[in-house]
């Protein structure tokens, strides 16, 4: 069994067997988790939002839904959800966006996150899709309109999810503090693959 805390603001990645599970712990409450996968044997097949989305009929996941890859197989299964309604549209923040949404710089977000543990497999910036974030809400009305809404999961507040295939598992811890997902404060979390 692996069990690490990740530093808030840190990225983490690794290997989770097929049929194993990978559970991701929200510690102090209110913090966004992005979120990508890839077959590990064969990293250009990787997590596809639009596939992901259209299989749950919603863009909110939980329990039961399948994280799907761009050719349509499962890679992940959540199997254990104690959120609810994890984003699939809001993106990774970047250093970038920071700078075009926020106006600052050096500030670096998700993306150099996923770059960084990204690049231990080879992989670089092309490795990069719409991601799936755990324990974030992007709200969406009736005209459209969305936004990122302030973090409100617990502390402890878990999601659990099974291999469908070797896969390789990519986290960052989101470091914003621009806008509500994390409460303007990033804190640890746990992962655990069992």
């Amino acid at each position: 069994m692996l069990s690490e805390i990740v530093a808030a603001g840190a990225p983490w990645s690794g290997i989770v067997s097929r049929g194993r599970t990978l559970r991701i712990t929200d510690l102090h409450g209110h913090q966004a988790v992005d979120f990508l996968c890839y077959n590990a044997a064969e990293p250009e097949e990787r997590y596809h939002a639009s596939n992901t989305m259209k299989a749950a009929g919603t863009i909110f996941l939980t329990t039961g839904h399948v994280l799907y890859s761009d050719i349509a197989r499962p890679i992940f299964t959540i199997v254990e959800d104690q959120f609810g309604g994890h984003d699939t549209i809001g993106g990774c923040c970047s250093g970038p966006s920071n700078r075009m949404f926020y106006r600052v710089e050096d500030c670096p977000g998700c993306r150099e996150n996923f770059l960084h543990a990204l690049a231990r497999y080879g992989l670089g910036r092309r490795d990069v899709v719409p991601n799936v974030n755990f324990f974030m809400r992007v709200p969406v009305d009736t005209t459209g309109s969305a936004a990122i809404a302030h973090g409100v999961s617990p502390a402890g507040c878990e999601v659990a999810l099974r291999a469908e295939v070797d896969a390789l598992a990519v986290i960052s811890n989101c470091p914003q503090v621009n806008n509500p997902c994390n409460g303007y404060n990033p804190t640890p979390i746990r992962v655990q693959v069992t």
